[in-house]
């Protein structure tokens, strides 16, 4: 039986899991490197170690955090075209890898793209992942093992709907939350790159009340990042200001920085931006019932954009790390879709 799987592949992390574990790393990948000393200078952090190192087409990669670390020239892109040409299928293969059990085995697999790109790429999303692959993956102590890992069925959906079926539907992806199913609910999806709008109506797509925006959280990592090089001269990439914008201070040759104003003032602009497109949009949707605020970015930017926004807010459960409930919902849509009985199946 195939294994169904979960996979959000973000500009800014990828994420998939399988119902019972779930994968996280850093949207990008770079050459692999043979190490001339592999030991881990303090034992202690060995379990950090998150190695994540693929063979692809001839091609050996580092992906995420080992290839941020590791790797000279590193793969990082904004652009949804570049995007889905030379990124996608390295991070969607690289995180299917961790959940093989065994060295042949088969997935169908649910993935998301953002409203605005969701007609134009989601059969090539498909067809290149919809195949039997062939990777070789390396683990921290050099040891390689040959995959052939076959995706037998690809549903591309539009991404804040993850969301949605998150809390639609149980973990066996069944109908359980009655409201979802009966109300007119607007959902802002805060990404990396983008901010995603929708709306369910009584649990259906609204295509006239959905829209993708650039106004992704990249957005105010760009003029952090621009503070920064006025500051300091150095052109710091955005994907290495997580953890400095979590922690609000970044030392940069030796010399700390405070990124708690410019950090505040960024949000504020943002949010301002993504409810004023929020509030335009869904202007004649005026029987909404509630507005979701959903996404990485929208974890942090919840309390900048309830004030601004035109409704009620729905509290997004707090048992998950906010970046995980939409590949949570497609892993349950999933379930729904894969669940159901055959139509027509021949008698016996």
């Amino acid at each position: 039986m195939d294994t169904i799987i979960g996979i959000d592949i973000g500009f800014g992390f990828t994420k998939a899991t399988n119902g019972e574990n779930f994968q996280v790393f850093k949207s990008i990948y770079g050459e692999a490197i043979d190490f001339q000393f592999k030991e881990s200078l303090l034992n202690q952090n060995e379990q950090l170690d998150e190695h994540l190192q693929i063979d692809l087409d001839d091609t050996s990669y580092f992906v995420g955090e080992l290839a941020e670390r590791q790797s000279s020239n590193r793969q990082f892109t904004l652009d949804q075209t570049q995007f889905i040409a030379t990124s996608t299928k390295i991070l969607a293969l690289a995180a299917l890898s961790r959940f093989m059990i065994h060295d042949r085995q088969s997935f169908k697999i649910i993935v998301g793209l953002p409203i605005g790109h969701y007609r134009q790429y989601k059969s090539e999303l498909a067809g290149m992942l919809r195949r039997s692959h062939t990777i070789v993956t390396t683990n921290s102590q050099g040891q390689r093992k040959e995959l052939l890992l076959g995706i037998s069925d690809v549903r591309v959906i539009p991404q804040p709907i993850g969301s949605v079926m998150d809390r639609l539907l149980d973990d066996e992806g069944k109908a359980a939350e009655k409201r979802f199913a009966s109300e007119k609910i607007g959902i802002i999806d805060v990404g990396f790159s983008t901010s995603d709008y929708t709306i369910s109506d009584k649990a259906r797509y609204s295509e006239r009340g959905s829209l993708t925006s650039q106004n992704g959280i990249s957005k105010a990592f760009e003029v952090i990042a621009n503070k920064l090089k006025d500051s300091c001269g150095v052109n710091v990439e955005l994907y290495r200001l997580f953890d400095a914008i979590e922690t609000g201070s970044i030392k940069i040759r030796g010399k700390g920085f405070d990124l708690r104003k410019i950090t505040q003032l960024a949000f504020q602009q943002l949010a301002a931006n993504i409810a004023s497109d929020a509030n335009r949009i869904w202007s004649d949707d005026w029987d909404m019932d509630a507005i979701m605020i959903t996404g990485g970015g929208g974890a942090v930017l919840a309390p900048y954009l309830q004030p601004l926004l035109e409704g009620v807010i729905v509290p997004i459960e707090q048992d998950l790390d906010y970046r995980l409930h939409n590949v949570r919902g497609y892993l349950k849509y999933g379930r729904n879709t894969w669940a159901k009985p055959m139509l027509n199946k021949p008698k016996e």
